[in-house]
């Protein structure tokens, strides 16, 4: 079978909800959903692979499409209180602050879990991985399919993420029913994933919300995850998006000092090897000149975006990833943020797009 791809119209970059084809478009969506099919569809981070998170049999079709092992749980999307009700049990006064203060938005958080989960959802573990969209077409598709949603990222397991629905038909044609396009998301990286049971708190994906915001909100200390949970990925693991390698083109990704002599260096060095190297150019590098731009994206690029942006670097760092991709790179020479917030996410994602190894 191929994919159906259900364009959703659009007013420039805003979606139009209230025509007719596009709530069309929405039930048939929410239908296959409640009937056990797979949909993937944009969130505000990226495109996720949606099935009914209380179907088992509907579940397990995600792992299927995505070759995804068991071991990694799944994220899942709620529209509202109640439906958050049914796959959450207690939640602690800490973690209603941060509901209120983020949702919807690109904040995980792993709460204890209802009986209505099933196991494979949460890989066998106590807590549930679970968020609120910031996205109409993902929170309406909720909504009427009157489920709550399953939904890692709609790529092939440990590759790259994706940002449009051309993305998803690339690594998904033909194994999932139908993918809603609306257009390229807008963060461009995963949610932040906490756990707000433990003292402190712990951050085991960096994302859009920086710990900086989380501390402010609950009022407490937050930590980053263990080291030793990022390295043993084979072991049913305590949240999605700890995997050491995850993300990761095909090419292999050489990540270099935010400095253009830093890249003009790295790039010659790759290019004298032989192979095809693709360059994520960012403008504004420390001691970047124009000559020194010139000789670094003289061969295969990608304009990245503004330096001083990391929020735009952040939405365009999978589509760079995927076009130089898709040129047929070899490597890929990328700079690497050194900041806080959005700048500790994208590094997370380059660091594990970088990965070498037997991880998964």
């Amino acid at each position: 079978m191929r994919t159906k791809c259900l364009e959703i119209e659009m007013d420039g970059s805003e979606v139009w909800l209230e025509s007719s084809q596009t709530r069309s478009l929405l039930d048939e969506a929410a239908a296959l959903l409640r009937t056990g099919g797979t949909v993937a569809m944009p969130t505000e981070t990226v495109y996720g692979l949606g099935a009914n998170a209380l179907d088992r049999e509907a579940v397990a079709k995600i792992f299927v499409a995505k070759d995804r092992p068991r071991w990694d749980p799944l994220i899942v999307h709620v529209c509202d209180r109640e439906m958050l009700e049914r796959v959450v049990g207690e939640i602690s006064s800490p973690a209603e602050r941060l509901i209120k203060a983020f949702w919807p938005g690109p904040l995980t958080l792993l709460l204890p879990r209802s009986a209505l989960v099933p196991d494979a959802v949460t890989a066998g573990r106590p807590l549930v991985a679970v968020r609120m969209p910031a996205h109409a077409v993902a929170l309406e598709v909720i909504r009427r399919s009157g489920v709550p949603i399953a939904a890692p990222s709609a790529n092939r397991f440990g590759y790259t993420s994706p940002t449009t629905a051309q993305h998803v038909l690339d690594d998904l044609d033909g194994r999932i029913d139908a993918v809603l396009d609306a257009g390229p998301t807008r963060c461009g990286v995963e949610s932040t994933v906490l756990d707000p049971n433990q003292r402190p708190m712990v951050i085991y994906r960096p994302g859009a919300i920086a710990r900086e915001q989380i501390e402010a909100v609950a009022g407490a200390t937050v930590d980053w995850a263990p080291a030793e949970i990022r390295t043993e990925p084979r072991e049913a693991m305590v949240s999605p998006g700890v995997g050491l390698r995850h993300y990761a083109p095909r090419a292999r990704v050489r990540l270099v000092e935010a400095n253009g002599s830093a890249m003009k260096l790295a790039v010659e060095w790759e290019r004298s090897a032989g192979g095809t190297v693709g360059v994520m150019a960012a403008r504004g590098l420390a001691g970047e000149t124009p000559a020194l731009l010139a000789s670094i994206t003289a061969g295969e690029s990608f304009l990245w975006g503004e330096w001083s942006k990391p929020e735009m670097l952040a939405e365009r760092l999978y589509a760079g990833l995927r076009e130089l991709d898709g040129r047929g790179c070899a490597v890929i020479v990328c700079p690497v943020p050194t900041g806080e917030g959005i700048e500790a996410a994208i590094r997370d994602r380059l660091r594990k797009a970088a990965f070498r190894g037997d991880a998964e």
